[in-house]
């Protein structure tokens, strides 16, 4: 089955691949293939393990036992970004978490670390935190899927902003979010270089002493326009503009 632009359906595993080999679907990615998009036996489809590339392979088998598929042509396909961006973003709440990771990946982020901040809603427990962060991951390995990438960026453990502002930060642009920034994305298009980190807040911003540990981790404040955007909103307007600086749009 193909959509309308003539694409398979892409289902990642998370184990070796290789040509003509075949595999048993995990569970979960098997009730997807079967109950969720309804794929039928024969069907094509493309599977990949997020280490790079996908195969071209077809369902062979599907039953009680579970699903089976064959692989086959491996096609060394990648739809990278050129422009490998660090999302730090504040842990916002309810769905706006998973909104802001799905679309960041569609709109090529390399890495997403979350942080927790003094504003945010969100409080975690340690048991709490470790459901998130694999839900956060299954919602990357979606969005993947999804939009044709076939290396799954990190989520990486949800950590303090001191936490993060302490550990060594290899991009030279570094970049923060701020409604009172004085200074704008496009200004900044001379300094962008391979790679990027923007920070961003969460509903009711940084604490002035984040603001401030974030500065002087070398975060340049900056505005995104002369309107207040919203913690789901403002992340990904910064990661569309950059890559129509210095991506792949």
């Amino acid at each position: 089955m193909k959509d309308r632009q003539g694409r398979v359906p892409r289902l990642y595993v998370e184990a070796e691949l290789s040509q003509q080999a075949r595999l048993v679907l995990p569970e979960d990615t098997a009730h997807h293939a079967a109950r969720v998009l309804r794929l039928r036996e024969g069907e094509p489809i493309a599977v990949f393990n997020g280490l790079g590339g996908e195969y071209a392979a077809r369902l062979s088998k599907i039953g009680q036992r579970g699903v089976e598929v064959e692989i086959g042509e491996h096609s060394a396909l990648e739809r990278e970004s050129p422009l490998a961006v660090t999302l730090v973003q504040a842990v916002s709440s309810g769905e706006k978490m998973d909104f802001t990771i799905q679309k960041a990946i569609e709109l090529g982020v390399a890495t997403i670390q979350p942080v927790l901040t003094v504003k945010s809603v969100v409080r975690l427990s340690a048991e709490r935190e470790a459901k998130k962060l694999a839900h956060w991951k299954r919602v990357a390995i979606a969005a993947c899927e999804q939009c044709g990438r076939n290396r799954v960026p990190e989520v990486r453990n949800a950590i303090s902003v001191g936490s993060y502002c302490g550990a060594p930060i290899e991009a030279s642009l570094r970049l923060l979010l701020s409604p009172d920034g004085k200074t704008g994305l496009r200004d900044m298009q001379q300094q962008i270089g391979r790679s990027v980190v923007i920070a961003a807040g969460p509903e009711a911003g940084f604490s002035d002493d984040e603001e401030q540990l974030l500065q002087r981790a070398g975060f340049v404040p900056v505005r995104l326009g002369r309107r207040i955007l919203r913690t789901e909103t403002a992340a990904l307007a910064a990661l569309a503009a950059l890559n129509a600086l210095a991506g792949d749009f």
